[in-house]
């Protein structure tokens, strides 16, 4: 996601793929995450990039704080605000010397 001005509202005129995508964003509950690759996997088709690219362009209206890097960094230029989400969903977090990290193995949501 570059710069997650994207918008996503019912009976949008989008690509069958990016529909999907977001519904799957739209489902993880708070303080849970999927990395972008799961979110690919999850739908049987794309990839990590794919998923990205769907949230730049369209997801600025879902929870986008909620689709992570496969190590948990946060998402460059976005931290502040997704940290803020975290913080307030009580999203397991790692801190790091430098920076904080979603804790994958505890905040990964399959999609059940």
């Amino acid at each position: 996601m570059t710069d997650n001005s994207g918008d996503h509202r019912p009976g949008a005129d989008l690509p069958p793929f990016a529909e999907s995508v977001l519904d799957v964003i739209d489902r993880i509950p708070p303080g849970r995450v999927m990395t972008y690759g799961d979110v690919a996997e999850y739908l049987g088709e794309g990839g990590p990039r794919q998923v990205g690219r769907v949230l730049a362009l369209y997801g600025g209206a879902v929870p986008w704080w909620r689709v992570v890097r496969a190590d948990g960094t946060l998402l460059p230029g976005h931290e502040h605000r997704a940290l803020a989400a975290y913080r307030s969903e009580g999203t397991p977090l790692r801190e790091g010397a430098e920076q904080y990290r979603v804790d994958i193995r505890r905040a990964r949501w399959d999609g059940r």
